[in-house]
């Protein structure tokens, strides 16, 4: 059984537990404006909308990468307006991506809370269902909320920088594989991969459009040494942190997610990458 990850028929049957609270993340990279929208024509009754560039990232600076960790306070404050505190189980979902409703369930977890959960299957396997949807917005007293961060999930630039080449740290990059081996880069101004890297591609978490179960993560991580501390990072911070959650889904326990990614990475132009690796050591 995954610990993080809960069906559509777990919370059909919570709809109207007062204690669950549900977090509709649905996003477009290409089309910001397309989540709100969605949201106002049709959601899971009780959700409330987090948007990944209005409440779970902040303004993008010169260094940071594209989509950098929201202020504490700003994103507790949306917490708050929602009706969200740590004694809620809170679910988030998507589109059936997976990654924001993850980018999500990072920032609450990293903030302390000890019950956030990520839809199976997202919007996606919630409508195949023929489960029900409302165009309500929904209202909540506004609610108190503690934060009690975690560092022992984060890494920064400075960190990465630190282990990159130590034999008890692993760099995990998630991004696909020709963006990984520098054959394509659609986006950031340099190809290739932080030196020393090793690439597990974030879609591989999936089958199906559903979460690969323990035994199945178990196996996309063998080669993994358990004991490591792992870093793992994307383009900007979000579907990095699908791996982070199928890695402590794997029993791995020593998981941080690099949030400025490969896009903070190449900001700084003194900083070298690589075009290949043999992984074969691993």
């Amino acid at each position: 059984m995954l610990l993080f990850i809960k069906s559509k028929e777990w919370l059909k049957e919570r709809l109207h537990d007062s204690n669950i609270r549900i977090v509709d993340c649905t996003y477009s990279l290409q089309d910001p404006s397309y989540g709100k929208t969605v949201y106002q024509k049709k959601h899971i009754p009780g959700a409330v909308y987090f948007d990944l560039a209005k409440d779970l990232s902040s303004e993008v600076q010169i260094h940071g990468g594209r989509h950098p960790l929201p202020h504490i306070e700003t994103f507790r404050e949306k917490l708050e307006e929602s009706g969200i505190h740590e004694k809620n189980a809170v679910i988030a979902y998507d589109g059936g991506e997976g990654c924001f409703a993850s980018r999500f369930w990072w920032l609450l977890t990293f903030l302390g809370h000890q019950q956030v959960f990520v839809l199976d299957g997202g919007m996606k396997e919630w409508e195949e269902a023929q489960y029900p949807l409302t165009d309500m917005v929904p209202f909540y007293r506004k609610s108190t909320f503690h934060i009690r961060p975690q560092p022992s999930m984060l890494a920064d630039i400075i960190e990465v920088k630190a282990e990159m080449n130590s034999d008890h740290t692993v760099l995990i990059d998630s991004r696909a594989k020709e963006r990984y081996l520098g054959c394509k880069e659609p986006i950031d101004v340099k190809p290739g991969h932080i030196p020393g890297a090793v690439n597990f591609e974030w879609t591989e978490s999936f089958h199906e459009g559903k979460w690969k179960n323990k035994d199945e993560q178990k196996r996309r991580f063998s080669r993994l040494n358990p004991n490591n501390s792992i870093i793992v990072y994307c383009g900007s911070g979000v579907t990095a942190t699908v791996n982070v959650l199928s890695l402590l889904e794997s029993g791995f326990q020593h998981v941080k997610l690099y949030a400025g990614s490969y896009s903070d990475w190449v900001s700084y132009p003194e900083n070298k990458v690589e075009t290949s690796r043999n992984e074969a050591g691993l």
